[in-house]
């Protein structure tokens, strides 16, 4: 019981009034328009890259020197050119397709010795051991070496992309199933699953946010190295992609053009993390749950 003061004067009962809502009365208040705009992701990123270019545009009109820094205006124009008379366009499509061979090569190799490493201690050790040894040197530096194995052409570019993308894909990997709660691992094992279907269908689930930020770490890794690696190997053999275009334009003086080159690899990049990436994240870790 809760005891009361019989010398406190009596309490006068108070009285508020609720408002009452109508049919028509606003619950919640209405988004402005371009309050509505500007939660959009894409157009404040299209703002930004029409900032730089306006930067870029300002930069190269005062500096007054299209041998050094041409505007935006005169890289669009040489950007536009190249692309109407294919040149551009098949050196594009040069690079994505050794790049997507080294790629998915540089995938498979990581996927293998990431299994190898979460089923068994001796490729525990394996994968710690070759990724301390390996993954600290850059790819470039292996370039003497692939000249020497492989010779000028395909197969030097694989390897080098291939180095580029396998060491951090497999650490991320590794971590990701690492990092894979006990409840999941149990509930893996009550079912009596065998080792592969154990790191399918628990393991590799459960890690894939991991798993896709090594594959996009990896593709940008393979991306720059792929165009470091035309520069030399492109004018060495007679072909190349992106960078043989970059390169060769830069020996004939043709500057805004290799920043069309340049322009040409910075689209495509964002069009892998904008398009390509955001489309499987919203198909796996978004429609999971397991990222806002």
């Amino acid at each position: 019981m809760t005891a009361t003061n019989p010398f406190a004067p009596p309490r006068e009962d108070q009285f508020f009034e609720v408002p009452v809502f109508g049919e028509n009365a606003d619950v919640e208040r209405p988004i402005p328009f371009w309050e509505r705009l500007w939660n959009k992701g894409w157009l404040r990123k299209c703002l930004i890259i029409a900032a730089l270019a306006a930067l870029w545009q300002a930069y190269g009109v005062f500096s007054d020197n299209s041998l050094l820094f041409p505007t935006f205006t005169d890289t669009m124009e040489a950007f536009r050119d190249n692309i109407a008379n294919g040149v551009l366009l098949a050196r594009a499509w040069t690079s994505v397709r050794v790049l997507l061979m080294g790629y998915a090569l540089g995938i498979v190799l990581a996927t293998v010795l990431s299994v190898l490493a979460i089923t068994t201690r001796i490729g525990n050790d394996f994968l710690e051991t070759l990724t301390s040894m390996f993954n600290p040197l850059p790819a470039i530096a292996l370039l003497p070496l692939a000249l020497l194995w492989f010779g000028l052409g395909l197969g030097s570019l694989i390897f080098v992309l291939v180095h580029s993308v396998l060491w951090v894909m497999a650490l991320n990997m590794h971590a990701g199933f690492l990092g894979v709660s006990q409840t999941m691992r149990m509930v893996g094992r009550n079912y009596g699953l065998g080792k592969l279907s154990y790191v399918m269908k628990i393991l590799v689930p459960a890690a894939f946010p991991s798993i896709l930020t090594g594959m996009k770490v990896g593709w940008a890794f393979a991306w720059r190295t792929l165009i470091a690696a035309e520069l030399v190997f492109g004018v060495s053999s007679g072909q190349g992609g992106l960078g043989w275009f970059i390169f060769e334009n830069k020996n004939q003086l043709e500057i805004p053009s290799v920043f069309a080159g340049l322009f040409s690899v910075i689209l495509i990049g964002l069009a892998m993390e904008n398009i390509v990436f955001r489309k499987i994240e919203e198909k796996t870790v978004r429609r999971w749950g397991m990222q806002h």
